[in-house]
Order: C-alpha cells, then sequence, then structure tokens
C-alpha cells in the first residue's frame, strides 16, 4: 500500500469513528430525566450503521442515570469512558474528535469551546430519539 493509499485508509476508519455525547444523548429524553437506554439505543443504531462509537459522559452522570447499577457495568466494561469528576467532558470529546479525526454525536453545539475547537462544527452528528428510535443528521457543517 503506498502513502496515498495508507492516508486514505487512516480517513476511511476515522470516519467510522463516533465518539458519543454520553451525557447529552442520557438527558435528550423530555420529562424524563438522565436515561442509560437513550445511550443503548444510539450506540445500537451506529453499530447497525458500520459506525464504530466511543461513549463518553461526564463523572455526575452516574448521580443522575436511571439504571446506576447497568452504568457502572458499562465503565467498568470499558464500554463507556468517563471522564475524570471535576473536568470538563465536553473538552475530552472536542480533542479525542480532532486528535481521532472522529465525529461526534452530540445536540450541544459548543458555543464556549469554539474558539479552541474551530473544526468541531463539522463533526457534529445530530440526533432524535422518538419511542426508542433514533434517527441521525448528518448535514452539519453544509448549513450557514
Amino acid at each position: 500500500m503506498n502513502e496515498q493509499e495508507s492516508a486514505a485508509a487512516r480517513r476511511e476508519a476515522a470516519e467510522r469513528i463516533a465518539l458519543v455525547d454520553g451525557s447529552n444523548v442520557a438527558h435528550s429524553s423530555e420529562g424524563r430525566g438522565a436515561r442509560l437506554a437513550n445511550i443503548r439505543i444510539v450506540v445500537e443504531q451506529l453499530r447497525d450503521e458500520g459506525m464504530e462509537p466511543i461513549v463518553v459522559t461526564d463523572a455526575a452522570l452516574r448521580h443522575q442515570i436511571d439504571d446506576r447499577a447497568g452504568y457502572e457495568r458499562m465503565v467498568d466494561s470499558g464500554e463507556l469512558k468517563q471522564a475524570p469528576a471535576g473536568t470538563d467532558a465536553d473538552y475530552f470529546l472536542l480533542a479525542f474528535a480532532e486528535e481521532l479525526d472522529a465525529n461526534i454525536v452530540t445536540n450541544d453545539l459548543f458555543r464556549d469551546r469554539m474558539n479552541g475547537f474551530p473544526d468541531a462544527k463539522k463533526r457534529l452528528i445530530k440526533y432524535m430519539i422518538v419511542n426508542d428510535e433514533v434517527v441521525f443528521e448528518r448535514r452539519t457543517g453544509r448549513r450557514k
């Protein structure tokens, strides 16, 4: 494989990685609190679409989530990466996305972080969860 083919293969692999803003996804059920099921169905849908999800949450989510035992099992098994207590999970998400050249599944706009991560807007994949079904919107970055 030549250098150009190798670079193309790395880009293709990076496009398959989807960092999931686990705290944002968990809280996306209006009036129902933070739900672990939201994270699970988003991860499942991403895998069904051929992507490799990596879930990152803030440390506070463990105290807000509806299924604490399930959450702790996901942390212990490595299915879920929890930012250290007292740190900003958004920073980790944006830094990992930049380092891995990956997308981010979130409805957060990261307005307070855009100066430090100017390419982040192009990486965002918005989503909706309705009746435990997930729809992703990948047009972000093309709109003004």
